[in-house]
């Protein structure tokens, strides 16, 4: 995530961020935990991994379900907003996770290469990105930063939001299931419409990946627009 694309998560969208993404995403602690098995089943070889966490900022699930799998793994969490940090610090200091956790305000270009790391996770962030090129450079920054074979965890929206209106629709039946008022589900999806574009399509995901000298990525779980994926950096680069 850029600062600029950071500049939207304030306080007040952090302090709501956890109830929000789980109504948002359906099957969000599962992509969490999904995404941590995964990553231990790619790291049966590394028992003490560091693992780089890409837009860590928010709930923290990601981290928090890993280090359950891994006892001995350590954690470089950078995001560049200052609230979503601050509620993602919390939540690893209630998991009593703080000591294997060192987090970075920032965003990947403070992160140095001269010690690549053996995995990484990058959840919700893509999307978020304006444009293929801002994709590219992410996702390149991160391939500059992991060992040859490393896997990642890679999740986010895909395809364009009005490509499937029924998508669309059920989105909205998601809010209102959990309360919203119908005005109050119009706003939300007026919200996520204007200030998010995802990649168009999971065939764009792994044109991007292969760009950036990523395999081809396995997909391990979807949700309406959302797709969770596991790739490794090319060991041919």
């Amino acid at each position: 995530m850029t600062e600029n694309s950071a500049a939207k998560f304030d306080r007040s969208r952090a302090d709501e961020y956890g109830r929000q993404s789980r109504i948002a995403l359906a099957g969000y602690d599962a992509c969490h935990e999904l995404s941590a098995c995964m990553l231990s089943a790619s790291l049966s070889d590394t028992p003490r991994a560091r693992i780089l966490v890409v837009g860590a900022g928010g709930t923290a699930g990601e981290i928090i379900a890993a280090a359950r799998l891994g006892p001995e793994w350590e954690f470089v969490a950078v995001d560049p907003s200052p609230a979503m940090m601050d509620v993602a610090r919390t939540n690893v200091v209630a998991g009593g996770l703080e000591a294997r956790v060192d987090f970075i305000l920032g965003t990947l270009q403070e992160i140095s290469k001269a010690e690549p790391f053996d995995a990484a996770i990058m959840i919700g962030v893509l999307h978020h990105l304006p444009g293929d090129q801002a994709k590219h450079d992410i996702l390149q920054q991160l391939a500059d930063r992991l060992k040859l074979g490393a896997p990642l965890v890679l999740a986010g929206n895909y395809r364009a939001y009005d490509s499937e209106p029924l998508f669309m629709a059920a989105w909205a039946e998601r809010w209102r299931m959990n309360g919203e008022a119908p005005d109050a589900v119009r706003a939300k999806l007026d919200r996520i419409l204007s200030g998010a574009e995802p990649p168009r399509s999971e065939k764009a995901v792994a044109a991007l990946l292969a760009e950036t000298g990523f395999d081809a990525p396995l997909r391990f779980f979807a949700s309406l627009f959302w797709g969770a994926w596991l790739t490794r950096r090319s060991s041919l680069a």
